[in-house]
């Protein structure tokens, strides 16, 4: 039973503003017996005034952690562990293992020679490949090779295995799922597929060769699945696009040159429940501040810099991870004034949008750029 039940009353009209008497408190515990409570005791806490993460903002700096992450072969198996991975956990969410919000991230290595077993969930789930050469990912019996900053998709509901070839060297890839929205939505399915690994149906590589011609579309293909036919996003036409697009825009005041990955059927996101970005600052840029309904997981992909998070600084480099909570002013800048810099994230946007709950602010103070905080 709680001690106090006026600790989120507000003195302000149309808000709950009770405040405890012996008589109220016996009130409240009454309720408590039949399981139950009255309102206005959580309803200013249940209802904030705006959207108020858990989450924290926080980096992951891959130079911590890469020995950490390569020491896992030696201790654990595929066989043993299901996926080799070490997750992210934001200190702020014990209540379950995200990165940020209902996004999970890990860091996965496999070394040469290794697959894993073949399975498949309703979570959606994306790698973003950090180092090595020779991994493979084989997705409904589509096989791709993969190599540095290539993005990748296993939606949900798809077989889906990872590995090595004899002849690569570790890989390391950042894994990215929306397992803890599963599981909030009381929605997780998971199968281990009946034979461990899957046929490889299709010739190597050809989603990429089907569906990554920029601009075409292939006459006569069909595809009725809600995620993009196009698993595979190989960094080269991607860096190469980010140039195009900055030759002839000045870009986003917010992000810089800033572009989604989407589905070549629709335009839209690359699955239902995630979508992704990539974005370049041009040498010395520093972006504006703004805020958005929605959580984000950056990966540094080219470059160095640092971010501004709810006015805490952030500095970061290739292959660090952070993350922007929901409704929190972030703003970018690049540390070079000669190179660009890069940025992968991936977010739940589509799932705000879909809800029409997506609605994004700028900063209007101090030009759009925030003080430092301590």
């Amino acid at each position: 039973m709680a001690s106090t039940y006026d600790q989120y009353r507000e003195d302000v009209a149309g808000r709950a503003n009770v405040t405890d008497t012996p008589e109220l408190v016996r009130y409240y515990r009454e309720l408590e017996e039949l399981g139950t409570g009255a309102l206005w005791t959580v309803a200013n806490k249940i209802e904030p005034w705006e959207p108020a993460s858990p989450s924290v903002p926080i980096i992951w700096r891959y130079n911590d952690l890469r020995d950490r992450v390569m020491r896992a072969l030696e201790l654990v198996t595929p066989e043993q562990a299901g996926r080799r991975v070490v997750y992210l956990a934001n200190p702020a969410r014990q209540d379950v293992v995200a990165a940020v919000g209902w996004l999970y991230s890990g860091l996965q290595v496999m070394a040469p020679g290794e697959c894993a077993s073949s399975h498949r969930h309703s979570a959606s789930a994306l790698r973003f490949i950090m180092e090595g050469e020779g991994a493979f990912t084989n997705v409904d019996g589509h096989k791709m090779t993969l190599r540095r900053n290539d993005f990748v998709l296993t939606p949900n509901g798809t077989w889906h295995e990872h590995g090595v070839a004899e002849g690569g060297t570790p890989c390391i890839w950042q894994d990215g799922l929306d397992i803890p929205l599963m599981n909030a939505l009381d929605a997780n399915f998971y199968e281990v597929h009946p034979d461990l690994n899957q046929a490889v149906t299709f010739p190597v590589d050809d989603s990429t060769a089907t569906w990554a011609g920029a601009g075409l579309r292939p006459a006569g293909q069909d595809w009725s699945k809600r995620y993009s036919p196009l698993f595979k996003y190989e960094w080269e036409p991607t860096y190469e696009a980010l140039q195009r697009y900055a030759s002839v825009s000045d870009g986003s005041p917010y992000d810089g040159i800033h572009m989604d990955y989407m589905n070549p059927l629709t335009g839209g996101a690359v699955m239902s429940t995630i979508g992704a970005s990539i974005q370049m600052l041009r040498p010395g840029e520093r972006t504006r501040a703004h805020r958005e309904v929605g959580n984000f997981v950056y990966q540094c992909a080219k470059g160095s810099g640092h971010s501004i998070i709810n006015g805490q600084r952030f500095d970061w480099q290739e292959r660090d991870i952070f993350v922007v909570p929901s409704w929190m002013f972030h703003e970018h800048v690049n540390g070079s004034d000669s190179e660009d810099a890069c940025l992968f994230s991936f977010h739940d946007l589509p799932v705000m949008r879909a809800l029409g709950l997506y609605r994004q602010e700028a900063l209007a103070e101090n030009g759009g750029h925030q003080p430092i905080l301590g």
